[in-house]
């Protein structure tokens, strides 16, 4: 997302990230490559990054950073399974939100969507900075009457707005401050701004797999929180997203500010799950009594972007020495989401 490097440090970062593609590379199966190749055919893949998927009366519908077009707003997909997928089906010529409508003229980012009542929400990157706006449908036009962001001081982006049973609202994001670290704030009951006094850091990546290249801008992104069993889960990703080792982890408290605490040393889903470099950055949901994690990953081993958008499920069996119920991801049931040819 962002970087403060010289030059020397950005060439030796550089050379180091072309290094890992290599290796990934060569450990590659013939079959993920002929995956890659076949299977997911440009003309029909979904290419959605920072993906999060939204369920409203039986229907699917997913959203993300715009492989095509990110400057200029969000597309929409829809679907009855999970499996076959329609659109984009936005009422802008698929995009479910223009930046004609909204705060924001390039960067469009991880955006989230949420119900209240009648009315449908997409919180928001863009300009890197973050804002929501209202739609009377899930497919918009997504609109804001006053077109600015919720925080004026600063950069942030990936917001995910949590609403806890005491009604409190809670917006999770990543501000770009010494590297990308999560932060969460209270909001005030119009989502216009933040409550004074509440904003607060609560992770960065400090961890060896959070940082693989050792950069001198560490990266922790994407959070998607989630309450179970009286405990607080944060999914989040970490390493730069054009690494191979791009990743998921994820933190645990009692309560929405924290403190958070992460859970084991490595990440619980990244290349070594799926054999596909770069998967990251999602949302969790749930269909069928499944859980479920939507994510991007690379395009292939060779190339970033346009980054895939793909599901991997995960089940809750595992509990570690500490008692927390620890998400195991079935990587290798990795699905890569594609329109209907």
């Amino acid at each position: 997302m962002k970087f403060s490097l010289s030059f020397y440090s950005f060439f030796m970062w550089l050379s180091s990230l072309m290094a890992s593609f290599a290796f990934i590379s060569c450990s590659f199966s013939s079959e993920a490559e002929m995956m890659s190749t076949k299977e997911l055919a440009d003309s029909v893949s979904i290419f959605a990054a920072d993906p999060t998927i939204f369920e409203d009366n039986g229907v699917y519908y997913l959203y993300g950073t715009d492989g095509d077009q990110p400057d200029h707003g969000f597309r929409v997909y829809r679907s009855t399974n999970l499996t076959d997928w329609e659109g984009p089906v936005g009422v802008n010529n698929g995009f479910a939100l223009i930046k004609d409508d909204v705060f924001g003229d390039k960067g469009f980012w991880a955006p989230q969507v949420w119900k209240e009542g009648n009315t449908y929400y997409m919180a928001y990157t863009a300009n890197e900075n973050i804002a929501i706006a209202k739609s009377a449908s899930p497919l918009g036009p997504f609109t804001q009457q006053q077109q600015v962001p919720i925080i004026t001081e600063g950069k942030q982006i990936d917001p995910f707005i949590y609403q806890d049973e005491d009604g409190k609202k809670y917006l999770y994001h990543v501000k770009l401050q010494n590297g990308n670290r999560i932060f969460v704030a209270e909001l005030n009951d119009d989502y216009g701004s933040i409550k004074a006094g509440t904003l607060v850091e609560i992770l960065d990546a400090s961890l060896p797999w959070e940082n693989t290249d050792n950069v001198s801008w560490p990266v922790a992104e994407g959070p998607t929180v989630i309450k179970r069993d009286n405990t607080y889960y944060l999914f989040y990703s970490a390493n730069d997203f054009r690494n191979p080792y791009y990743a998921v982890g994820m933190a645990v408290a009692d309560q929405p500010t924290g403190p958070w605490i992460k859970v084991g040393n490595e990440a619980l889903l990244s290349v070594d799950h799926t054999n596909w470099p770069g998967t990251g950055h999602g949302d969790v949901f749930r269909a069928n009594n499944q859980w479920l994690y939507v994510c991007h990953t690379h395009n292939s081993t060779t190339a970033v972007g346009p980054r895939r958008t793909a599901i991997v499920p995960f089940d809750w069996e595992t509990e570690n020495e500490d008692g927390v119920k620890v998400p195991v991801f079935l990587g290798s049931d990795i699905q890569f989401l594609q329109v209907e040819d």
